[in-house]
């Protein structure tokens, strides 16, 4: 189980494995994900959220554009992202360019969710300071009585970014810290693969 994934050659494919493995062992939101930004300073930042979707062209979340991860991800245009799975022993690290997905994706994941969440997406001014709790929960009571009937829509400064790998790296805890690690860099129509020193 801990040297296997060496032999490896396409990423996404083993990332879906461990994932779902992380699913079966997991006591806590096993798509948690960390994702590293930069502001307009070059300062780091970093915050938890959850992986929603994946596929061969990348990783998807979503925020709200006016909150500190949106503005950052907007203006820069990359990401880090942390998936750290500590009953595994395994963690995945990804580098990559970031895009908005579709209205269409975004608008479709938004309407999956619990209305109260909807409802949160309008009523928080996501990372900006809070006067008070009341400010907030009236807020909500104030947005839950515009959208009392029928479809909550998708306030526009709430969407998705979906990170575009130019890296991939799979780590896995060994004994006296001599881990196996490996890593995919994207090249031309495919991924080059090296083994790193712990």
């Amino acid at each position: 189980m801990s040297g296997n994934f060496i032999e490896a050659n396409k990423p996404f494919e083993l990332f879906s494995q461990w994932l779902t493995d992380a699913e079966a062992n997991e006591p806590n939101d096993p798509n948690a994900m960390a994702v590293a930004t930069v502001d307009e300073t070059g300062m780091p930042n970093l915050r938890m959220v959850l992986l929603k979707d994946f596929n061969e062209q990348g990783f998807v979340f979503y925020t709200n554009f006016e909150s500190a991860k949106g503005k950052e991800l907007l203006a820069s245009q990359k990401a880090a992202l942390l998936f750290h799975w500590k009953s595994l022993r395994r963690q995945v690290r990804v580098r990559g360019t970031v895009d908005v997905v579709s209205a269409q994706e975004a608008d479709a994941y938004f309407q999956s969710r619990a209305r109260g969440s909807r409802i949160g997406a309008w009523a928080s001014k996501q990372s900006r300071p809070l006067e008070s709790r009341f400010a907030l929960e009236k807020s909500v009571a104030e947005y839950t009585a515009k959208y009392g009937l029928g479809t909550v829509p998708r306030p526009d400064h709430w969407s998705g970014f979906i990170v575009r790998p130019e890296q991939i790296e799979f780590w896995h805890d060994r004994p006296f810290r001599l881990h196996d690690r490996v890593l995919f860099n994207a090249v031309e129509g495919g991924w080059d693969k090296t083994q790193l020193y712990p």
